[in-house]
């Protein structure tokens, strides 16, 4: 008789994007609030690997990490900043709303620029920002701390990255459904 081999579960990047449970985006989380060290998901590896190290006096303002099944212009998931009470570990898979989107272009050291937006999403499980529902529910104070993070913590990389317009869920949404059809053309 032969025997099945188990069925394997998918690489976190491969998970689907919304949870079929509670509807909303699935976040795997990379870097958690607070952190200096900067990871990041490999597929290959199915593993985190150490990005680099903030300097002292930098850390993540709130957790970090990835929509699984999507594609940015960068050719990796898409990133987005997830707001929550605490943070959690790295590798967390945490089902979040999405408020809205910092636009950006970022220029690299080699000159050359890109758009590299930060969606901004709500976890489900949190209580401190329940009631926020778009980016301008947030006081304008920690939008932008958030913006002058990404702006330091590329900066430090040589890069420049220039935040180019504020948005809603609807602006956020249509940015998660390119990346998803962009993730299945290059599926195919």
């Amino acid at each position: 008789m032969k025997r099945k081999r188990p069925r394997r579960a998918p690489k976190l990047s491969d998970l689907a994007t919304i949870d079929g449970e509670s509807k909303c985006v699935t976040v795997v989380v990379e870097t958690p609030k607070g952190a200096r060290t900067k990871l990041a998901y490999d597929p290959e590896r199915e593993a985190f690997v150490v990005k680099k190290v903030l300097p002292e006096g930098l850390s993540f303002p709130f957790d970090f990490g990835f929509i699984p099944s999507t594609l940015g212009d960068d050719g990796d998931p898409l990133d987005v900043l997830i707001l929550m009470d605490e943070p959690v570990v790295t590798g967390s898979v945490v089902p979040s709303r999405l408020i809205g989107i910092i636009e950006a272009t970022q220029q690299e050291k080699d000159g050359s620029a890109e758009e590299n937006d930060r969606l901004v999403a709500v976890s489900e499980a949190c209580l401190l920002f329940a009631e926020v529902k778009r980016l301008a529910d947030l006081p304008e104070s920690v939008v932008t701390q958030i913006e002058h993070f990404f702006v330091t913590y590329n900066k430090e990389e040589g890069k420049v990255f220039k935040p180019t317009g504020r948005h809603g869920p609807k602006r956020a949404t249509a940015n998660l459904d390119t990346g998803r059809r962009k993730y299945r053309r290059q599926a195919k």
